[in-house]
């Protein structure tokens, strides 16, 4: 007995056998669209005759008279159908939006009883004249409908969409047809990247491409995908990260460089994280990490200023005002700037605890080698702490201290007394000056052991001149004033070296070549890394990061 898809494939191919007898070719590859009409250009040719922009009711005889009898040639993807008798009604869209056709019987003859073979999904073109229908609603009145592509698998019911959240990501294909919310994001995905070019280029820097295969791991502390070379017989990394390669452009006299492109971390996957993601890194000679903290206020801003002005050129000016409207951050204030220690000293006052959390990390660290005498007093303090207050309760001690564990120096102790104590709360603690949203906030001042490529501060050489910047508690920036003293760059990477032969996978390996680089003299310069996806999830307000990549990585299926 055949299943119901069974049933539906075989009624289409039936459709498609009849389609073929008549002549017609079902996978038509000789269309002439020179004459082609969008949807959106047909609505704006009759927006005069708009009554009612909300719900899109039009008045007739003002149509008529714009109209003048003229025909209209229309191709696009059927996407709904109702039939009553001798007329039906279809609903087509096209890159610009969506229209109803009207076919009577009486007027396209013959060709009607044609129309019994065409289906949902399938890719048509129309000729017809513009009218409005006893509802109000712009259409075109058919006078032919030629099916370009029949689409052998319907679309899912158009109430529901596709609700196997699995199966969205599988089969992005159908999901950006049955969920137009689906396809917004990536339609606004290729505007942000449009707008930060735009920005970018109005600064005066030059777009480049770096390599993205290499033999050494470097640019980010990451874990590399693996690959080789087979004519060359050598063992090669997907790159982590493009810095290293856009700073040898600073040093041969490219004063402002920027990329857009992949990156690749073996890492795993989260509502944050996919192994391949695009980076936007780039790189200015004689400036600062402060320079740029102004810059990234202007570029967040364009950006968003930008989106919203081409959706609403493109007639898409719905899908802004609903990600406005759910968005809990601004970007109208400026962004808080925050000492990475000054940050934990803020959360643990209002967690009501006190700077002796920071005294006690090195003692709080538990792995399996941890004396039990330490042990059960480190339990102690953090059984107290968790009763000051419902913030100390929520902390998650247990890997705080297990990250502890790992750290070989008060530097990296901070680093992850951040993590833990003050990164979950940064939209909480930081708000707008009526407290509605949450604010942006860098990070500054990171300490020097987890920062290999930064540059020291002068006032103190323990830290560094470093940001990075969160929106509603997610990073998506991290820049810095670039380290140009190759023997202190040297001294580093030779601690990158030390760290993975204790086992660390996430390190550098020493570039000998980038050293050489910088012995030749590379300017003071700041440097700037944003994950694009990140940020398309921040402007569109999307919940994890697999919606704002088109095809994101999937296990097989079995």
């Amino acid at each position: 007995m055949e299943s119901g898809e069974e049933a539906l494939l075989l009624a289409r191919r039936q459709k498609l056998e009849r389609m073929r007898q008549r002549g017609q070719n079902p996978f038509a590859n000789d269309l002439d669209a020179r004459d082609r009409t969008l949807v959106a250009e047909l609505r704006a040719k009759f927006a005069k005759a708009l009554l009612d922009p909300a719900e899109l009711r039009y008045d007739a005889e003002r149509v008529a008279s714009l109209a003048a009898e003229e025909r209209f040639h229309v191709c696009g993807r059927l996407m709904a159908r109702r039939g009553f008798g001798k007329a039906s009604f279809f609903r087509l869209r096209d890159r610009s939006g969506e229209i109803q056709l009207f076919a009577k019987q009486d007027v396209m003859g013959e060709a009607f009883a044609a129309l019994e073979d065409v289906d949902l999904a399938d890719h048509v073109e129309v000729r017809g004249r513009a009218m409005v229908t006893k509802t109000g609603e712009l259409s075109l009145e058919l006078a032919e409908l030629r099916v370009l592509s029949k689409a052998m698998r319907g679309l899912p019911d158009k109430w529901h969409g596709m609700t196997d959240a699995d199966l969205r990501y599988r089969r992005r294909y159908v999901d950006f047809v049955a969920t137009p919310e689906a396809a917004a994001v990536i339609r606004a995905r290729g505007i942000i990247v449009q707008g930060l070019r735009d920005f970018l280029d109005g600064e005066g820097f030059l777009e480049v491409e770096t390599p993205t295969l290499g033999t050494l791991v470097g640019g980010a502390t990451a874990r590399p995908f693996a690959t080789h070379h087979n004519a060359l017989d050598l063992p090669l990394f997907l790159r982590v990260a493009p810095e290293l390669y856009l700073k040898r452009l600073l040093v041969g006299g490219f004063e402002r460089v920027y990329e857009i492109g992949r990156c690749y971390r073996n890492e795993g996957i989260s509502t944050r994280h996919n192994p391949e993601f695009t980076l936007l890194e780039f790189y200015q000679a004689y400036a600062t990490y402060d320079v740029l903290m102004h810059a990234t206020e202007r570029l967040f801003r364009h950006v968003d200023a930008f989106l919203s002005e081409r959706l609403e050129r493109l007639g898409f000016a719905t899908d802004v005002r609903r990600w406005h409207a759910a968005r809990t951050f601004t970007l109208a204030e400026p962004f808080a700037r925050v000492p990475m220690r000054e940050s934990v000293a803020r959360s643990l006052e209002r967690a009501s605890l006190t700077t002796e959390v920071l005294d006690r990390l090195e003692a709080l660290a538990f792995d399996q080698k941890t004396k039990s005498a330490a042990h059960a007093d480190a339990d102690g303090w953090v059984a107290l702490w968790r009763t000051r207050s419902p913030r100390a309760n929520s902390v998650d001690w247990s890997n705080l201290r297990r990250a502890l564990a790992g750290c070989g120096s008060a530097g990296e102790r901070l680093f992850v007394a951040y993590e833990y104590l003050a990164e979950p709360f940064l939209a909480e603690d930081y708000r707008s000056a009526d407290g509605s949203k949450s604010l942006p906030v860098f990070i500054i001042d990171y300490p020097a052991e987890v920062s290999p490529l930064a540059r020291r501060k002068d006032a103190d050489p323990t830290l560094v001149d470093r940001f990075e910047l969160f929106i509603d508690g997610r990073e998506l920036c991290n820049a810095f004033s670039e380290l140009n003293d190759p023997a202190d760059q040297e001294a580093r990477f030779l601690h990158q070296v030390e760290l993975k032969q204790k086992g660390n996978a996430e390190t550098m390996d020493y570039d000998a070549d980038y050293i050489l680089a910088l012995e030749h003299g590379m300017p003071p310069a700041a440097g700037f890394g944003l994950g694009v996806d990140r940020f398309v999830m921040a402007l569109t307000g999307q919940p994890s990061i697999r919606d704002v990549i088109a095809f994101p990585l999937m296990r097989p299926e079995e």
